[in-house]
This record gives structure tokens, sequence and C-alpha cells, in this order.
């Protein structure tokens, strides 16, 4: 049997933490910052979790993560 690929794109994007939870970037931070206020960018900073209903997805799209 063939090995599994992994998506690629999902492997720069995500991380997976010892505890099993899976670590993602936030979003809404790479461009047209100068409309949002600063208190918005300084709370999108930092990395979070993938939502539980998203968790089996990403899980599929890195077998051996």
């Amino acid at each position: 049997m063939p090995k599994m690929k992994t998506k690629k794109s999902a492997a720069k994007r995500f991380r997976v933490r010892a505890g099993g939870s899976i670590k993602r970037g936030q979003a809404f931070k790479r461009h047209i910052l100068t409309k949002k206020t600063t208190k918005t960018k300084r709370q999108l900073r930092g990395s979070t979790a993938v939502h539980s209903t998203n968790v089996d997805s990403v899980k599929s799209m890195m077998p051996y993560a």
C-alpha cells in the first residue's frame, strides 16, 4: 500500500500540540490593518486552538501528525 500524503497547505497552517489539540494562527491580521482599531489588532495576537467541529477534517489532512 502506498503511504498517504499530507496536505502541504494544512501542514503549513496547523501544528499539533503535545496534548493533541491543534494550534492555528489568528485570521484577519494580514492586511487592511489601518481601519482596524488598536484593540482589535492586539486581541488578534498569538495563536489559538482549532474549533472542535473542525478538528476531524484537519486531522484527516495531516494523517501522520
